[in-house]
């Protein structure tokens, strides 16, 4: 579950974890109908934000605490902690506690802590928000590699884009408290069905106009913007819902305008930044009606672009959005 801040992820989390009950609708385990299970009859495992590990409990102790809530053996008990522990590579900090451990290292722990159990479905809140970014790209990667050894049903809330394009087989994209869109991860970000999602998942240009002429043949619409520039676009949905001297937003991925596809739709522009981080290259490029293109170049090589000279960008009207939300 992917959205910005307050547009109910946790809240929806929290609701299939049985700590909030909704005021409508029905939450069901495949076909079992649990709203009005208490959260200890759900099985479930929650990692949090905070880790939320017991301090005055050693590694070991922190892991098997589920276990002996549910009374499992003594015997068994232990084989289940130790397997979870070698499954987040964690075995040999057992005896240690968790002031003793790296921020990385207790968030394997409350990973290893609501697996144990054994839940029908784990969740997970932002489990990695107060990480850096190296070791956050280091555990999306471990967590991924877990659930799909374990093979586990798991929710994850987020509102890292990258995160979520990394670590999910499908995405629910939401707003307000409504999901806006559900889809694999490629088809959030080459196909998002409106404005909204174009917007959040990735940094697209924005770019405001009318529309000039809808071309129902091949789905090409032209947008009249500033200046009399005229820009052609694809449509993500109904033709039929769109109509002359309507105002639309045009939104075209950074990546796509200094691409190699050849079409007829150029534009001449003047670069106005540049900015050289390593892997990518990121430019200001200004269009003749002084509206303002970011671009960016990866694995840059070769003469590098200079602030003030001028070339030629060619927009495919396949990759220029057009949505009637503004």
């Amino acid at each position: 579950m992917l959205g910005p801040s307050g547009c109910g992820k946790t809240t929806a989390l929290r609701i299939i974890a049985g700590f909030y009950r909704p005021d409508t609708g029905t939450l069901k385990f495949d076909e079992t109908e649990i709203s009005n299970l208490p959260p200890y009859k759900r099985n479930t495992g929650m990692v949090f934000q905070n880790y939320a590990l017991w301090p005055h409990m050693n590694i070991y102790d922190n892991v098997a605490f589920g276990l002996r809530m549910r009374k499992v053996s003594s015997s068994n008990r232990v084989e289940r902690v130790k397997r979870m522990l070698d499954l987040v590579r964690m075995r040999d900090y057992a005896e240690r506690f968790p002031n003793q451990l790296s921020g990385g290292q207790q968030q394997r722990i409350a990973l290893a802590r609501a697996l144990v159990i054994e839940p029908s479905v784990l969740l997970l809140d932002e489990p990695l928000s107060n990480l850096d970014a190296k070791l956050r790209i280091e555990m999306r990667s471990e967590i991924r590699r877990i659930q799909k050894e374990l093979g586990i049903t798991t929710v994850y809330v987020t509102h890292d884009q990258s995160e979520a394009l990394a670590i999910a087989d499908r995405i629910a994209v939401m707003n307000v408290g409504t999901i806006s869109q559900i889809g694999t991860p490629r088809e959030i970000y080459e196909s998002p069905v409106n404005a909204f999602v174009a917007s959040f998942v990735g940094e697209p240009n924005v770019l405001d106009g009318r529309i000039d002429a809808v071309n129902k043949e091949n789905g090409v619409i032209h947008v009249r913007m500033a200046n009399n520039l005229v820009l052609e676009g694809r449509l993500p949905n109904d033709l039929s819902t769109y109509a002359v001297g309507d105002e639309v937003r045009c939104l075209i991925r950074q990546e796509s305008i200094l691409g190699n596809e050849q079409c007829k739709q150029n534009f001449p522009v003047r670069v106005h930044e540049v900015s050289y981080q390593g892997q990518t290259e990121h430019y200001v490029l200004e269009l003749p009606n002084s509206d303002l293109l970011r671009a960016v170049r990866f694995n840059p090589s070769g003469v590098p672009l200079k602030v003030g000279e001028t070339m030629t960008v060619q927009l495919p009207p396949s990759k220029v959005m057009v949505f009637k939300e503004r």
